[in-house]
């Protein structure tokens, strides 16, 4: 399979998965210098993900890594921590609005920024009990899932905190399109080649199966049986 969002059971790595985070970091490394173009400036990364938080979590912790190597004058203004990422929202974790509230504030009155990063699956129940109770009709998929474009959660999230950080400007920005639509980087074109030389293999042997690395297995790269392949895995 082909998913950024690493949601498939029983597969450890999903194909395309590491270099959507490294390109959704290379996005948002650009994106968060508007921190500077106005004050008090919210910035929202919405990162894609319905169920699991990992592509979230990934690009996060790559971004940061990045921030060690870049130039900073606080002089001028630019300092580490308008640059680093000051909270990170997955649908696996409850959002407590309040209490993240209070905290982003501060961080908003000390760096005069706040940068969230946020999976477009984050909090999606209470946006939708929220939408419907005031006679919203969501649109649906034909799974029966509300349509992520029409809940747009990074927006929801930063009008949320907009207010109760006393922020004067929201940017939403979203990275997936993006960093689903590069070229595979080095981690992903090894994982691609061991996994095709193995299905290869398989397919003489006459197996059937999704290649890859089986974590009921051992994280054995295998055939993986097709009935018990099914997405929704959480980070």
């Amino acid at each position: 399979p082909k998913t950024i969002d690493n949601d498939v059971f029983p597969l450890r790595q999903t194909l395309g998965a590491y270099t959507a985070a490294e390109e959704g970091a290379k996005y948002f490394a650009n994106v968060v210098y508007e921190h500077s173009c106005n004050p008090k400036m919210l910035i929202v990364h919405e990162v894609m993900g319905r169920n699991c938080g990992y592509l979230t979590a990934a690009t996060a912790r790559i971004y940061r890594d990045s921030l060690k190597a870049k130039g900073v004058a606080p002089e001028l203004g630019l300092r580490q921590q308008s640059l680093d990422v000051h909270a990170v929202f997955v649908p696996e974790m409850p959002v407590n609005i309040h209490a993240e509230a209070a905290r982003l504030r501060a961080i908003m009155n000390e760096n005069d920024c706040v940068n969230i990063f946020i999976s477009e699956g984050a909090g999606i129940d209470d946006i939708v009990k929220e939408k419907e109770a005031r006679g919203e009709t969501l649109p649906r998929d034909a799974f029966g899932h509300v349509k992520l474009d029409a809940v747009k959660p990074g927006e929801w999230f930063g009008k949320q905190f907009a207010a109760m950080i006393g922020a004067e400007k929201v940017l939403v920005q979203k990275s997936g399109y993006f960093a689903r639509s590069a070229p595979a980087n080095a981690e992903d074109l090894r994982l691609i080649k061991s996994c095709t030389d193995h299905a290869v293999e398989c397919a003489l042997r006459r197996e059937p199966g999704v290649v890859g690395h089986d974590e009921d297995r051992g994280q054995a790269l295998r055939a993986v049986e097709f009935d018990r392949i099914k997405g929704g895995k959480p980070f």
